[in-house]
């Protein structure tokens, strides 16, 4: 073997040796083996450490499973199989689970509270179908808003013959005051026509019910019984807040209105707070409140008996001083109107004496109480009636 290889081949043979605890020196005539390598020092010193790792992971473990697994045991595994030893106390996993359905809610069913948005795809009232747009009057509408710099208006105007219609504003959120009242007495006439109830029941006016603001129940002794028809006819004539009160709390709170107003397909409307609302959380459109108005008469919606009752109520309406103060005293009006610091309104329908009829609502923001917001709406009236019935 030449001599370059036989050193190579010399060196590895040495490696495969001395990690088989020995090695075999070759020569050119014979094989010496040599007796196997003693362990070193740091063989021993890796024996040493390895001990003290067995020791640690020892005392590790023990410390795991002594202290930290029993406690983890008896606060989270141990109720997985015994929840609690109070088997009187229940836990209301939806109110955990849905922490605002209690005020927030406009939906109930088989018991439980549920927020759900408005049915567009079928709902139960008729969409108003519109035609023209009305720009003369619009523009005539806004020069005179321009004149009240102070006044935020939202109107709308709807003609029963052609569906043509102005919209100043009509889709912006405003508060409702005791115009919130039309869609409650809707809701009523249609828990009426579904058997929950007839206008014959009686209730008592109890303190829960008593509240101040518009109306003469307040006043009255208590614990006196009413028939669901006078107090409808309370809220809406006297625009009584108590009567509201207790018509509401008769149909199932305000849940059952805000159900059925998605049920009807509105998306704006929506009762959030008892009567009196003086901080305007209860809110609308001036576009649903006409659909409302609109359906009133639709006998797909409801009733002829109930649109004769809620039409009663709607022509002996009290406060005449609003839309109803701009147009001539020969035409018929039902109306609900609304009155908060910082909004007042009024929503209905206009029969002229020549037979045009128009559905107007008209909401004003204004300044706290500023008569200049009754100013503009009767402004206002006078301009649509010259424009939808000449």
């Amino acid at each position: 073997m030449p001599e370059l290889a036989k050193r190579q081949y010399d060196r590895h043979q040495y490696r495969v040796n001395y990690y088989n605890t020995g090695y075999t020196q070759r020569t050119n005539s014979r094989t010496v083996k040599t007796v196997p390598l003693r362990r070193t020092a740091d063989s021993k010193k890796i024996a040493r450490n390895n001990l003290i790792h067995r020791i640690i992971s020892v005392a590790v473990v023990s410390v795991l499973g002594l202290t930290i697994l029993p406690y983890g045991f008896n606060k989270v595994t141990k109720f997985m199989f015994n929840p609690t030893p109070y088997k009187e106390v229940k836990a209301d996993y939806h109110k955990l689970l849905f922490p605002t359905s209690d005020y927030l809610s406009n939906h109930w069913f088989l018991g439980e509270r549920s927020l759900v948005g408005a049915e567009v795809k079928k709902p139960a009232m008729t969409p108003l179908v519109e035609g023209t747009e009305l720009t003369g009057l619009e523009n005539q509408l806004k020069n005179l808003a321009s004149l009240y710099p102070s006044i935020h208006p939202s109107v709308y105007v709807w003609d029963y013959e052609s569906g043509n219609y102005a919209d100043i504003n009509a889709d912006e959120i405003f508060p409702t005051a005791s115009i919130i009242k039309l869609p409650v007495l809707v809701q009523l006439f249609r828990s009426i026509e579904r058997n929950q109830l007839t206008i014959y029941d009686e209730m008592p006016l109890t303190e829960y019910y008593r509240t101040e603001g518009s109306g003469s129940l307040q006043f009255k002794a208590a614990n006196s019984k009413y028939t669901i028809d006078t107090l409808a006819r309370m809220m809406i004539t006297e625009s009584d807040n108590s009567a509201t009160n207790m018509i509401m709390a008769r149909l199932g709170s305000m849940t059952d209105i805000n159900s059925g107003i998605r049920e009807w397909g509105l998306k704006h409307t929506y009762v959030q707070t008892w009567l009196p609302d003086l901080g305007g959380t209860n809110h609308s459109t001036a576009r649903d409140m006409a659909q409302i108005l609109y359906n009133i008469d639709n006998p797909k919606f409801l009733s002829t008996s109930s649109r004769e009752k809620i039409f009663d109520y709607m022509g002996h309406v009290h406060n005449n001083r609003l839309i109803a103060a701009g147009i001539p005293s020969n035409a018929t009006f039902l109306h609900k109107t609304g009155d908060i610091g910082k909004m007042l309104g009024d929503a209905g329908i206009v029969f002229a004496p020549n037979g045009k009829k128009y559905i107007v609502v008209i909401f004003a923001n204004r300044p706290h109480n500023s008569p200049l917001g009754k100013e503009f709406i009767v402004k206002a009236s006078e301009i649509i009636y010259n424009n939808m019935v000449y």
